[in-house]
């Protein structure tokens, strides 16, 4: 919930017209007489570094039993070469999915509900994070189990702040002062930004603190250009007036691991390498709180789900249940990749709740939310929103012009999707 996960450009318009032609599920291949069954596992965790976390934890799922063999595939483009595969009659048996992207492929037939499954083997959706479960849920059927969340949490350099006499805020107003206490120009150039402000994209989150909310509750229209969405904006702006940030500063770099920012919204991902930076003493604090108190966080990340068509689906759903349902399997794969998994207990773990740089974040899941799930939502913040926010941050537009703008193409785009 990358970390959390926006809309991406599908050039699939072909493919999806033939989905219909691989609705049925086709049936598994005999076994070879003591010989475990092949399983084939699909994601985008293309990096070297993806690659050996994802095929050390399928080492110990394959070291565990003997009936199934897991074999991973990495797939760039996951999403699109699964609609391909569709078509063609050649699906893997599971895909590491983000979640974020289960509302819109559902529609297109390519995953298979897992309903039955759950209800058979007496799995316990309630020992699992609820807003990642519903994240793969559309339309009363579940089509995955959730695997890995993160959310965005405060990080804050501890030299910094404590140079200036401040400690980590958590509040709006408290955010401005310790902001422009540690901001530093040399020359009247900014040289150490008080925050980071460079991401749009998280007004999602911002437009929570500030107690509003993304979508009508009918989720049939935006609902952020009104005072609540205001409110953001003209915080942001006086961010931006009192200098903690120039546009474009530290563009391409880390400014954070360098000691060029101060504090900065940032997600569990970047834990490790944070931590692993010789003398770098960093603090992680919960995400702000509103002018009148309200919390606000987004959830994002990755589930396990089966396509429709896969050729070994029980043993899919094995290893799907050994990963995300059993605690000591998702604190394993945390020590691995320091990702946090969506089984509860297993976040509750002490390696996550022990660490200061986790316990904040741990914390935010418990009120996080994810994006809506609204077929065409995704457009809404890629296509509508995140441009107009560029356009009010890089001074072409008003706080009111850009919500304007966002209001009148996000409820267009909803509208087509309906």
């Amino acid at each position: 919930m990358n970390p959390i996960h926006l809309a991406r450009s599908l050039a699939v318009a072909g493919v999806v017209a033939a989905l219909s032609l691989a609705g049925c599920s086709t049936p598994s291949p005999a076994p070879v007489a003591g010989e475990p069954q092949k399983v084939t596992f699909w994601s985008s965790w293309t990096s070297t570094e993806q690659v050996g976390q994802l095929e050390q934890q399928i080492s110990a799922y394959n070291a565990s039993q003997a009936k199934y063999k897991v074999e991973y595939v990495p797939q760039e483009l996951v999403e699109q070469k699964l609609l391909t595969g569709l078509a063609s009659g050649q699906v893997p048996d599971l895909v590491l999915w983000d979640r974020g992207q289960t509302s819109l492929y559902v529609p297109k037939g390519a995953l298979q509900p897992i309903d039955e499954l759950v209800a058979r083997d007496k799995v316990d959706l309630s020992a699992l994070y609820d807003q990642p479960t519903k994240e793969l849920t559309v339309d009363g059927k579940l089509y995955g189990l959730p695997l890995l969340v993160d959310a965005r949490a405060v990080f804050y350099n501890k030299k910094l702040l404590d140079a200036a006499g401040a400690s980590a805020p958590t509040t709006w107003d408290e955010l401005k002062t310790v902001a422009q206490k540690v901001t530093t120009r040399k020359k009247g150039k900014l040289s150490v930004a008080g925050f980071m402000l460079d991401d749009p994209g998280l007004f999602n989150m911002w437009l929570q603190q500030a107690g509003g909310s993304m979508l009508t509750d009918d989720q049939l229209k935006t609902n952020f250009n009104n005072d609540k969405g205001l409110e953001v904006l003209n915080f942001w702006k006086s961010l931006q007036d009192a200098g903690v940030y120039e546009q474009g500063f530290g563009e391409g770099t880390d400014p954070f691991s360098e000691g060029k920012a101060a504090i900065k919204y940032d997600g569990p991902w970047n834990i490790g390498k944070y931590s692993a930076i010789d003398g770098f003493d960093y603090g992680v604090a919960e995400p702000l709180r509103g002018p009148n108190g309200d919390t606000g966080a987004v959830t994002g990340g990755f589930g396990l789900v089966i396509p429709k068509g896969a050729k070994m689906t029980e043993g899919a759903w094995d290893f799907m249940k050994w990963w995300a349902t059993q605690p000591a399997n998702g604190v394993s794969f945390g020590k691995i990749s320091g990702w946090i998994p969506a089984n509860r207990a297993a976040a509750a773990d002490p390696l996550f709740t022990a660490d200061p740089h986790y316990a904040a974040i741990i914390k935010a899941l418990e009120y996080a939310k994810i994006r809506p799930t609204t077929t065409g939502y995704q457009d809404v913040e890629g296509k509508a929103l995140i441009p107009a926010l560029q356009k009010f941050m890089a001074g072409e537009l008003t706080a009111q012009e850009a919500l304007n703008e966002a209001q009148q193409q996000g409820d267009q785009l909803l509208a087509d999707n309906r």
